[in-house]
């Protein structure tokens, strides 16, 4: 999908679908694609725990809705540090989540404790459930995760790196020296030093309310053959954006 050459795109980076065993199992994809749509988001990405088993719908999903997809996942890694691996492609997408699936332990998920996990298809139907726990930690380290999503041609950004568990600041207290493509943050300025990477704000959305409630803005570049998440590369890079966070909150 293509928006018009130059025109301003929110994007909404980090969001849960049903699948997320933490999230709301009304957070279908086709939800997420309409609510975000509703409130004025173009761009938004589903990031599952280590998982992208609801992309394929997600695709749909936001198709129907003329939603930019993002796909990708909040892996865990082995510090249990969370972090986004974003792509621009379905196809890559899924082969990052094969790869995650082969570094998840092999636990059982406990719905009764946790919730279900279910895999769905664009009309909201159930086509299985994920049997493994998606929480778990993988065995890639943060350093790995980084450089495996960064030879995919993604971008690889820490998640909530000021937030009290599953952090940089709560896991590791300091910010490696990693290439990341930015850094996400609940609040700026953040109480860590993150070397002067370019820092963004997105949702996490588990639970209907909570979606759209934060973004990043920026303009397509005036080509038409580029693709958007091209243009979201350019932008993080670049750091020519905004975020919906003015102020310390």
């Amino acid at each position: 999908m293509r928006t018009r050459a130059g025109a301003r795109i929110l994007a909404d980076l980090h969001n849960h679908s049903c699948l997320s065993p933490c999230g709301s199992l009304e957070n279908s994809p086709a939800l997420l694609a309409r609510t975000a749509a509703s409130r004025g988001i173009t761009m938004m990405a589903l990031t599952d725990h280590n998982s992208t088993r609801n992309c394929p719908a997600f695709a749909q999903a936001c198709s129907n809705e003329g939603i930019i997809p993002v796909f990708g996942a909040e892996t865990t890694t082995a510090e249990e540090v969370h972090v986004l691996s974003l792509f621009g492609d379905l196809a890559a997408a899924i082969d990052w989540g094969d790869l995650l699936y082969a570094h998840l332990p092999d636990i059982a998920n406990d719905p009764d404790r946790v919730g279900d996990q279910p895999i769905v298809d664009v009309d909201e139907n159930i086509l299985a459930f994920e049997e493994r726990f998606l929480l778990s930690a993988v065995s890639l380290t943060l350093d790995e995760v980084c450089r495996l999503t960064l030879e995919r041609g993604g971008l690889c950004i820490p998640a909530h790196i000021d937030r009290p568990v599953n952090s940089i600041a709560s896991q590791l207290g300091f910010l490696p020296d990693s290439p990341f493509s930015a850094l996400e943050v609940t609040r700026v300025p953040p109480m860590i030093d993150t070397r002067d990477l370019p820092l963004i704000c997105s949702s996490d959305a588990h639970y209907p309310d909570d979606i759209a409630r934060r973004w990043i803005s920026f303009a397509g570049r005036p080509t038409p053959q580029t693709a958007p998440f091209d243009d979201l590369v350019h932008a993080v890079k670049n750091r020519l954006f905004e975020t919906s966070i003015l102020e310390p909150r």
